[in-house]
């Protein structure tokens, strides 16, 4: 008799996820290609196999007040997804990071019996430590990304094993900054500067005009021309960016929308202002400087700053354990702040190699290649 299928349940909600997802379903694969997948997720994961039963960017959202006007996609997933659990009993649920939402989702898979592998899992060692208690309960293995968070949780009970940074595995160039300037009719000579304004709807209309604005205070700062490159996200379409900026600049600024190639963008750029998230990190494993902004509603941020206590929010200090890159948050995302520390990675040379020191710091505490691979074969155990 041929064995039974496996099948796999794998669920994200962010840009980043969906690609650390995909790579880990494409290493799942390798060992055995007759896993069926299903999930949520986005392009990355669909392209890698991986059934599409809800769009991540649906319910991809950052605070209170944001996470309340988007509830209707939330319940709505939770029921797509519960269904599916309920219906397929799948043989392995795989959560990555998003953990409120996926919290939910793996205390039902529990009560249904199937086992549940939490794959980068929230920071709980910098903010809401109670959730140990919760994934402890919920989560059968955890396989985390960062070397201080395995001994973190197994002191806690929770089943640990450190895999290494997926973005070890990832963030890596294409295209020399020639090719890259070359291919998108930028001139050799001109300095570049990113302009990251994050992977959500929210952050974007957030952060972008501010961002543009600064772009400007730095151009008139500079008598040389300067060039702003702009990713554009797979959750973001290219009106949104023109919307909310990018057009109106675009008469006095020489702005480029780039898609695709995102990591040649940024090692193309001599400095980059950010929205926090795994974006920072990808920089730092590029060196590239950074002015890392982080603004989300008063409501939002008035509860954030009740719950977390820490004297950084970006995961470059965090993990550095000092200011390594200047952080700007709430009011303080001001033109002219991101402006002036633009202007000192462009030319002071000392702040420039300073900055560069401590990326380079924060790169050797991230481990060695090969995340995917070893977050993969503790999937595989958990199948057998």
């Amino acid at each position: 008799m041929a064995a039974k299928t496996k099948s796999v349940m794998i669920v994200t909600g962010e840009a980043s996820g969906d690609l650390h997802g995909a790579n880990l379903v494409k290493a799942m694969l390798k060992s055995d290609e007759t896993i069926n997948f299903a999930g949520m997720g986005g392009e990355e994961m669909g392209s890698a196999g991986v059934e599409l039963l809800f769009d991540a960017a649906k319910v991809s959202v950052v605070g209170v007040a944001e996470v309340i006007s988007h509830l209707p996609d939330i319940f709505k997933a939770q029921k797509v997804l519960k269904k599916y659990l309920a219906k397929s009993r799948p043989d392995l649920l795989i959560i990555i990071d998003l953990p409120d939402f996926n919290l939910l989702l793996a205390k039902f898979a529990k009560s249904l019996g199937i086992k549940v592998f939490y794959y980068i899992c929230p920071q709980v060692w910098a903010w809401r430590s109670g959730r140990v208690k919760t994934i402890r309960e919920r989560v059968d293995t955890v396989g985390v990304i960062l070397p201080f968070e395995e001994s973190f949780l197994r002191e806690r009970g929770v089943v640990a094993n450190y895999v290494g940074h997926p973005l070890l595995d990832t963030v890596h160039v294409t295209q020399t900054r020639a090719e890259f300037l070359e291919h998108h009719g930028i001139p050799q000579e001109r300095r570049c500067v990113g302009l990251l304004p994050g992977s959500r709807k929210k952050e974007v209309a957030s952060l972008l005009p501010t961002f543009l604005a600064a772009a400007r205070k730095l151009q008139e700062k500079n008598n040389e021309r300067l060039s702003f490159l702009v990713p554009l996200a797979s959750t973001i379409n290219e009106q949104e960016l023109l919307s909310h900026g990018v057009e109106v600049y675009s008469t006095d600024l020489d702005i480029h929308i780039i898609r695709g190639d995102r990591y040649s963008l940024m090692a193309a750029c001599e400095c980059v202002v950010a929205a926090s998230g795994t974006v920072t990190l990808e920089l730092a494993l590029l060196d590239i400087p950074m002015v890392v902004t982080y603004r989300l509603s008063p409501l939002t941020y008035r509860l954030g700053r009740l719950l977390i206590k820490l004297e950084h929010f970006s995961l470059v200090n965090l993990i550095a354990g000092k200011e390594v890159v200047p952080e700007l948050l709430q009011d303080e995302v001001q033109p002219e702040a991101i402006a002036d520390f633009l202007q000192s990675f462009l030319f002071q040379t000392d702040k420039r190699a300073k900055v560069l020191d401590g990326l380079a710091k924060v790169r050797a505490k991230m481990g060695t290649e090969g995340a995917s691979e070893r977050a993969a074969q503790l999937a595989l155990h958990m199948l057998q």
